[in-house]
């Protein structure tokens, strides 16, 4: 069980973005996220979208800094990954 991040290399309202995601569960995502001090509203579906400014504080909390694709391959294994053109799972 571990917390990934992926470099911030997505570019989106005038900044550089990373994701964060969980192999785990959401609930393990969300309280790590509230710990390092990201505001709920930064979830997007699967992951947070982190501002490259507040990497190294996810990273210095205990992030796994590895890439994007394999990000997304943790998170799909996991069972986690929910894409936009399909609906969450039923829970």
């Amino acid at each position: 069980m571990a917390i990934y991040i992926d470099p911030p290399t997505w570019p989106g309202h005038g900044r550089m973005w990373s994701h964060l995601v969980s192999d785990a569960s959401f609930d393990e995502l969300h309280h790590f996220a509230a710990g390092i001090g990201t505001p709920q509203r930064a979830f997007e579906r699967d992951h947070y979208d982190l501002p490259a400014e507040r990497y190294g504080a996810a990273v210095r909390a205990g992030a796994v800094e590895i890439g994007s694709k394999e990000l997304v391959r943790r998170l799909t294994a996991a069972g986690l990954r929910r894409p936009k053109h399909r609906p969450p799972p039923e829970v």
